[in-house]
């Protein structure tokens, strides 16, 4: 299973001071290319007893503010950000040899925007979200679909299923960046951008 990374290079001379248009010209990359679901990303959360935990969500919006993904807030990952707001991020490319990794802290977006966000959503979404408790223990699959045609049919059809209390989006803002660029030998690219205690980014080269 082992293999050779050879596609491409990054140097300090190919990259902005700007993490957030480096991390916007690697996601356009991706896709371009044939990655399936380039903005899936690994959320790992840590909780009270300082328990780590991992899973995959989808990126839905990268701004200034910083990364957004939708959740139910009572879920696992929703409770654990509540008790400790400190996450990371993991974008793995494989097409392009590339990952980036993030850390940061995370908030609820805005109510108004999880709002209008789940008014775009698909109407089976949107059942969904109401009908499933989240990261919960269940009897099993069929209780889940009886549940889902329970909630069903008390949205009528033509109302707009309101958004849950319980469910919205999380922002994660970033104070650190690695960038990772797989090279051949296993001698691989990794620069990182570091937030300094001035708000100023500081590019560093890590040994891989």
């Amino acid at each position: 299973m082992r293999r050779e990374y050879h596609l491409r290079e990054l140097v300090e001379d190919s990259v902005g001071e700007d993490p957030l248009r480096q991390f916007r010209a690697w996601f356009d990359d991706a896709t371009a290319s044939d990655t399936l679901e380039p903005n899936a990303m690994v959320l790992a959360t840590v909780d009270a007893a300082s328990r780590p935990s991992q899973r995959t969500v989808l990126l839905k919006q990268v701004d200034a503010a910083g990364f957004v993904f939708f959740t139910n807030y009572g879920s696992r990952k929703g409770r654990e950000i509540a008790e400790n707001p400190r996450v990371a991020l993991l974008f793995f490319w494989p097409a392009l040899e590339r990952q980036v990794r993030i850390s940061g802290v995370a908030r609820h977006l805005d109510a108004h925007a999880s709002d209008a966000y789940f008014s775009e959503r698909p109407r089976g979404s949107q059942i969904g979200a109401m009908a499933s408790p989240q990261s919960q223990v269940v009897p099993g699959r069929q209780w889940l679909a009886d549940r889902y045609e329970s909630v069903a049919a008390e949205v009528d059809d033509k109302a707009a299923a309101q958004r849950p209390d319980h469910w919205g989006g999380i922002v994660v803002t970033p104070d650190e960046y690695e960038f990772w660029q797989g090279r051949p030998n296993r001698l691989h690219d990794r620069l990182r951008y570091r937030l300094n205690d001035g708000g100023v980014w500081v590019i560093e080269r890590l040994a891989p």
